[in-house]
């Protein structure tokens, strides 16, 4: 169990890392189209879609390394303040009974969606944007994927807990 979390994990994390660079790619990008129109007068609707794209890969792409990471937002007041055993038994619960049905849903819901945007090559609806709006549609289904992998990993690393901790009280 360890070694299919520890491989998740690392994958998730080299995908987190590497796509962090999205991030200044769209901060980037954005700047230069607002330089160009405001400066210029000139624009361009592929310059600004492409930062649309950073973006959109940057948060569903990472939105497993951030909840790798517990960087998401966690509205469980008793959480924190729980034994690590109980806080396991609720990443169980949580990823069995909430994320992974989310994340399958999340895959089942955009396959339709993204595999006609595939057989037509769809690309952009405005002119001069860019042909490549089947990639960006690809980045629903990566989410699911990518997420539902985390959840494992999680659920994984919470039965180690569970079982480490099996003398504790609960």
């Amino acid at each position: 169990m360890e070694k299919i979390a520890h491989i998740i994990d690392t994958l998730n994390e080299k995908i987190g890392r590497s796509i962090a660079w999205s991030a200044l790619a769209a901060v980037l990008i954005t700047f230069l189209v607002v330089v160009l129109r405001k400066g210029f007068d000139w624009g361009s609707i592929g310059l600004q879609e492409s930062a649309l794209y950073f973006h959109a890969l940057l948060f569903m792409a990472g939105a497993a390394y951030t909840f790798k990471h517990h960087g998401h937002v966690r509205v469980d007041i008793f959480y924190q303040k729980f034994t690590p055993r109980k806080r396991a038994w609720v990443d169980l619960l949580g990823g069995i009974f909430l994320l992974i049905p989310l994340c399958l849903f999340i895959i089942w819901i955009s396959a339709d969606y993204v595999a006609a945007s595939w057989v037509q090559w769809e690309g952009s609806r405005e002119a001069g944007g860019l042909p490549l709006m089947f990639l960006l549609k690809s980045f629903i289904p990566l989410l699911g994927i990518l997420l539902l992998l985390q959840a494992l990993s999680s659920i994984l690393h919470a039965i180690l807990v569970i079982r480490e901790n099996q003398g504790e009280e609960a």
